[in-house]
């Protein structure tokens, strides 16, 4: 669909309008380049992301069907209230994107981006509604608290605060956010790239999920997201003769099938350690747990142990996942009648490969492993493999604030096991890290795509503060973070915030 815009519409119309979503609204703030930075007060910007959380937490953007128009309303609302120029998109019907720009100087643009939709939440299962944003014990209970919803706020009300304090900026700052990211992105992310280049005009930084951050055991972590494995989602079809189910025959579409399937399930790809994945490691052995420090230190020699390997796969599937290609199974199908044996058999995996893997020499060695030519494999989806550099002034500028927020934390540059939208922008040439500016719970990961997930509400102030000081750092004219390993309060700040 054509985006919806227009620009410089009287206040009370483009409210009106805002509120049926007729079109998105632009509406110019002519004063502000005259005016000098207000003074900001970060208590009430934090009330204000603990509150927006909790509105957006209790809008049902399950994916599927996503239905993130309804959230696209919502910011489209929040951006007309504040007088900034936005556009909207729908690449499906029900299928919301939105995106803001507040201009600044030449440099680079910075996007500001997450996503709307969420994946599914079985109530049965919930101790409280997972749409209610209901509090207990000072904790947000809800689907979406941190994939990724919470994550959208922080940077939201850090985006709006430069619009209202009239913050100086050395380059623009985007706002964006899309739909169907659990799906693929290709609704989202992707279709955006795709229909509305214009959207990134000038934009070589961006800020994403994917990061961590997490207390275990005492130990603070924080990890910086610069690269993925690769997924790629395949369909195995194997096919054989039909027959009536009181016929068996010795070998069925079925039993071939689940032979290959053993094969795969029973098979561990070579484990080898590439430079990303090495980088990492590295910088998680000064706080590796007890036994592991000289073991992360040289992942390439310690690969190379089996029950040393077999060991961190007990202890850490997640790490021990970046050491090698992996390969899921996690859907079938055979036939649709108890008494009939079907001439096909079908199953579909879940395969992550290492950055540096050929997809189609992946293939070829899947297939030795499958070992039945009558058994094909065809491509469901599959991304390309890029890094983001760790020398650039966005993670320079992320790497200094999570430090100076929490001194007794490490940061790591991270290879995530799993994939987000940044793919589409890592091809595009964008730097893009994934964030998460929030230290929880180790046992509060489970949440993530699981039952009960949330996020206290320190967490979420927490946010907040680091969000407002990497934007103002990265995009605000002449801002210094405070150094590594201090923290933010008492230092000398720009004079609009306190």
């Amino acid at each position: 669909m054509t985006p919806l815009s227009h620009r410089s519409v009287p206040r009370a119309i483009a409210l009106l309008a805002a509120s049926l979503l007729a079109s998105p609204l632009a509406l110019a703030h002519p004063l502000a380049a005259q005016q000098a930075p207000a003074r900001v007060d970060l208590s009430a910007l934090q009330d204000e992301a603990v509150r927006l959380t909790q509105e957006y937490l209790r809008i049902n953007t399950t994916d599927p069907p996503g239905n993130e128009d309804q959230t696209m309303r919502f910011f489209a609302r929040i951006f007309a209230k504040e007088g900034i120029p936005f556009d909207s998109a729908s690449s499906a019907p029900g299928r919301g994107n939105i995106w803001a720009r507040i201009k600044g100087g030449s440099q680079p643009a910075l996007v500001l981006l997450h996503h709307m939709d969420v994946v599914p939440a079985d109530p049965h299962y919930w101790s409280t509604d997972p749409f209610a944003a209901t509090v207990k014990d000072g904790v947000i209970y809800g689907r979406g608290a941190l994939d990724t919803k919470t994550l959208g706020i922080v940077e939201l009300v850090a985006f709006l605060e430069l619009h209202r304090a009239h913050v100086p900026l050395d380059r623009d700052v985007i706002f964006m956010a899309t739909a169907d990211e659990e799906a693929g992105g290709m609704y989202g992310a992707g279709w955006v790239v795709k229909n509305h280049p214009e959207a990134f005009r000038g934009v070589k930084l961006l800020i994403n999920e994917g990061g961590d951050g997490v207390i275990e055991g005492g130990r603070k972590e924080f990890a910086i997201e610069v690269t993925q494995k690769v997924p790629l989602w395949l369909q195995l079809t194997a096919t054989d003769e039909p027959s009536h189910g009181s016929t068996p025959h010795v070998t069925t579409s079925v039993t071939r099938l689940i032979r290959a399937l053993d094969r795969l399930a029973t098979h561990q790809f070579p484990p080898r350690v590439v430079p990303a994945v090495d980088a990492y490691f590295k910088a998680l052995a000064p706080d590796a747990p007890a036994g592991w420090k000289d073991a992360y230190a040289d992942m390439a020699a310690t690969v190379k142990d089996h029950d040393k390997l077999l060991a961190l796969q007990i202890r850490d599937p997640g790490l021990a996942a970046l050491t090698r290609n992996t390969c899921s199974i996690t859907m079938l199908t055979g036939s649709n009648k108890i008494n009939v044996v079907p001439p096909e058999a079908k199953a579909q995996i879940d395969c992550r490969l290492l950055p540096d893997q050929d997809p189609d020499a992946f293939i070829r060695e899947l297939g030795a492993v499958l070992d039945d030519p009558s058994i094909t494999i065809s491509r469901i989806m599959g991304f390309t493999p890029a890094v983001s550099s760790t020398e650039t002034p966005l993670y320079r500028a992320l790497e200094r604030v999570l430090r100076a927020h929490a001194p007794d934390a490490g940061v790591a540059p991270l290879v995530s096991t799993g994939f987000t939208d940044s793919h589409f922008f890592r091809d595009l040439g964008i730097d893009s890290y994934g964030i998460f500016p929030f230290l929880i719970p180790f046992e509060d990961e489970s949440g993530v795509h699981g039952n009960d997930e949330r996020i206290s509400i320190e967490n979420i102030r927490l946010g907040t503060a680091i969000m407002w000081d990497v934007v103002r750092e990265v995009a605000g004219k002449g801002v210094a973070t405070p150094g590594a390993g201090r923290s933010t309060r008492g230092t000398s700040l720009p004079d609009w915030r306190r």
